[in-house]
């Protein structure tokens, strides 16, 4: 007897299909991005810099192309999750305070009891 097994993810809502090499479409795109940066800074910077400083400067230039890609947050692609921040931190900062109410306190002032029991 032959058994075939079927992998499904717990969470429908979490499945990407694979475009090429196991990557989603956007991910594909964004790694040429990244590569296309890459190439654009080595052919541009090499002329003054060292091969181990344009290797760096190339990693630098391309990682933000390439997280564009992979990140998630909450479900949230890099650009929401930015926007999400801008929001916020930026346009609308603002300052929570927490207020207790102590709602014995507030029935014990409404009420016509006069005497407050005190624990000694």
């Amino acid at each position: 007897m032959i058994f075939i097994e079927i992998r499904i993810n717990k969470e429908v809502r979490n499945y990407q299909e694979g475009i090429f090499f196991g990557l989603s479409l956007r991910q594909c795109i964004f790694s040429a991005l990244a590569i296309l940066v890459a190439v654009g800074v080595y052919f541009t910077v090499g002329q003054w810099l060292g091969t181990s400083e344009v290797g760096w400067v190339c990693v630098l230039c391309a990682f933000p192309f390439a997280l564009g890609g992979f990140f998630q947050y909450n479900c949230m692609t890099l650009e929401q999750f930015v926007v999400a921040v801008i929001r916020s931190e930026l346009l609308l900062p603002s300052r929570l305070t927490f207020k207790s109410d102590n709602l014995y306190a507030q029935l014990l002032k409404n009420s016509n009891m006069k005497e407050v029991l005190t624990l000694d």
